[in-house]
């Protein structure tokens, strides 16, 4: 092992590097925004009230059972399964030559919304119960309680959450190697493969991987200090004087 090993490697295999990377943080990233988006409409679901009548509470509750199993499934079984079970299922059961990214993106995004329901219940829970009594109170109905007064605040509760997971995601795409997407774990194997240095080609990979996680985590904190305001807040200087209206004479 030398420095020199090192520069070589990534001296000529740098575009290599460079489009795993990128295709790493296209999955990850596509993936993360459509599982959010499942996960959110999930929680609402979940929120639903039942009501009195039978049939509405009927179809609520066989929709809670269905994904009550999709949640169970993808939260209980590993990604790299559910990559070999989606894309060689559906050639095998449907017919369907699912193209490798596309694949990947959809395999990300309903992993990825089992996680994120779980997340968005949780903010659900987690907002005060009088703001919903509140909310009934001026005549709000389900869906516009949910949309003007408690997923604002859920977006907000959860951005860490999501983070997380979207850091999660990045170094999870390395298992979808085993249905040949050419993200950056595909891209260092082929790379150590022609060389030989395995351990010079995954530590420069494992730095990529690394540099991905801390940037988007910097951001991602961004965000979060800017949707939580200041922390200190001033008092206005002026008074106010509420003057009563004169009694005519």
């Amino acid at each position: 092992m030398s420095l020199e090993w090192f520069i070589n490697i990534i001296t000529n295999n740098w575009p290599m590097f460079l489009r795993g990377a990128w295709m790493t943080l296209v999955i990850s990233t596509i993936g993360t925004i459509f599982g959010a988006l499942i996960g959110l409409i999930i929680g609402v679901i979940n929120t639903i009230p039942k009501g009195k009548s039978g049939a509405k509470k009927w179809i609520l509750k066989m929709i809670n059972i269905v994904l009550s199993i999709y949640i169970e499934f993808f939260r209980g079984t590993p990604m790299i399964v559910q990559a070999m079970v989606v894309y060689f299922g559906s050639d095998l059961l449907f017919g369907i030559d699912m193209d490798r990214t596309f694949a990947a993106i959809f395999i990300v995004s309903i992993n990825t919304g089992a996680y994120m329901a779980e997340i968005v219940r949780g903010g659900i829970i987690g907002v005060d119960q009088g703001q919903f009594e509140a909310a009934r109170a001026i005549g709000m109905n389900h869906w516009q309680t949910m949309i003007h007064v408690v997923l604002p605040q859920v977006m907000r509760n959860i951005l860490p959450a999501t983070g997380n997971q979207y850091v999660m995601n990045i170094k999870d795409t390395s298992v979808l190697n085993v249905i040949g997407v050419t993200e950056l774990f595909f891209q260092t194997k082929s790379i150590a493969g022609n060389n030989f240095r395995y351990f010079e080609s995954f530590f420069v990979a494992c730095i990529i991987y690394l540099v991905m996680t801390i940037t988007v985590t910097q951001i991602l904190r961004y965000f979060e200090r800017k949707l939580a305001g200041d922390a200190n807040y001033q008092m206005l200087d002026e008074t106010v004087v509420i003057r009563r209206p004169e009694s005519p004479q």
